[in-house]
């Protein structure tokens, strides 16, 4: 092109040291590139135009609250988030070498966009990860204030994150030396890390309870030898009611060590009974008791699972009855085996079966050592005298 050789280009090609030196160059690139400029922000502004009509586009898949959430409304919420800078510096990107300006000039326009490519990066980096976050828990009303705080601290960390990262990037595209920086930061991060591991440890545990839910606010856990509904789950401890009425508040982090057994998803509850009676049982009553306690059991209009002899003990017979209590929610779990016991109770009594407690035979040796009845010579009947053998 002709206009290579002109001086005046050949002056734009050194940066000017002032401003009325800027001014010149700048006039004289106008007078030169002015259909080539015109043409360059047409171009730019329907590039523009065209990002914004992408942006609004990906607003229709942001969904409403409660929704479900998928991929696509991540990624619709995501574009929706771009910035109209960051729009306006890519138009200039892309058609700013069409116009050829200024050394300065397209300098200036690199660095600009460098600024709002890397900060735009941030922005949808945020919003694709709190919109996986926010799958996870989307319609769960459950957790309430908990899961709300929750949000904001991770959007908080989030933020802070990937911020920090895009501005070690900005200033690493400037020139600066970051390594000494990003040393700092890391350091620093060790050393908070440390100062507060009890709390970040909880944090992640409540994070871990709210997105895994192995239980939620109002349901019965089982853990240790404590039995107790969960009231409320904290950003650092769970505040539970135990079955006795006590309140429990244990940390967040030290609940999930355990073995937590959850009783709200059970659809049926498992009870058992373990029954003694004495060795004098006749055998036709003894053959009866897994029968009867079955009878008992339908009576009561439980479901029965078995009933049997299990063991020999050391003064009676061990007998184990299980059965199920459906609807544990609706039924009091305590009620049922109360009654079920009190019927095997009464049933035993009408029928003679007797319950064994803990007995103990004596046995009275001569003193050459045979064994004699532990009886006095003679006992009196009526005034009588009589052998105790009679």
């Amino acid at each position: 092109m002709a206009a290579q050789n002109d001086p005046a280009l050949s002056d734009i090609a050194v940066p000017p040291s002032n401003l009325p030196e800027l001014w010149q160059a700048t006039a004289s690139w106008f007078s030169i590139h002015s259909l080539q400029i015109l043409i360059a922000v047409g171009a730019g502004i329907l590039i523009y135009l065209a990002l914004a009509t992408l942006r609004q586009f990906g607003k229709r898949f942001n969904g409403r609250p409660g929704d479900t959430i998928g991929l696509s409304h991540v990624i619709g919420r995501a574009v929706s988030r771009t910035t109209h800078f960051f729009m306006a510096l890519v138009s200039a990107r892309l058609v700013v070498s069409y116009a050829s300006p200024p050394p300065m000039v397209l300098k200036t326009v690199i660095f600009l966009f460098t600024i709002a490519a890397v900060f735009q990066a941030a922005i949808w980096a945020r919003e694709i990860i709190l919109g996986l976050v926010e799958r996870k828990t989307v319609g769960d009303d459950i957790h309430g204030e908990t899961l709300a705080n929750a949000m904001g601290l991770i959007r908080l960390l989030v933020t802070v994150g990937l911020f920090a990262i895009a501005a070690v990037v900005v200033l690493d595209n400037l020139g600066v030396n970051v390594t000494g920086l990003v040393a700092g930061l890391g350091i620093g991060g060790i050393a908070i890390g440390l100062a507060a591991q009890g709390i970040f440890s909880d944090l992640f545990a409540a994070l871990s309870i709210i997105f895994d839910k192995p239980f939620r606010r109002g349901e019965v856990i089982t853990y240790d030898q404590t039995t107790a509904r969960v009231e409320k789950i904290g950003l650092k401890s769970t505040r539970l009611r135990a079955m006795s009425g006590e309140k429990k508040v244990i940390s967040n982090a030290n609940l999930l060590q355990k073995e937590i057994t959850s009783l709200h998803t059970l659809e049926q509850r498992r009870v058992t009974f373990s029954l003694g009676i004495i060795y004098q049982t006749p055998d036709e009553k003894a053959d009866a008791i897994p029968a009867i306690l079955r009878e008992i059991v339908d009576a009561e209009e439980f479901h029965f699972i078995n009933a049997g002899l299990v063991r020999f003990g050391a003064s009676s017979l061990d007998y184990e009855l299980n059965f199920d209590v459906p609807q544990p929610d609706q039924h009091d779990y305590f009620e049922s085996r109360h009654r079920v016991g009190l019927a095997i109770w009464k049933r035993f009594k009408a029928e003679g079966i007797e319950f064994a407690y803990p007995t103990q035979t004596s046995f009275t040796a001569a003193p050459d050592g045979r064994t004699i009845m532990p009886y006095p010579d003679s006992v009196y009947i009526d005034g009588k005298r009589v052998s105790p053998l009679a």
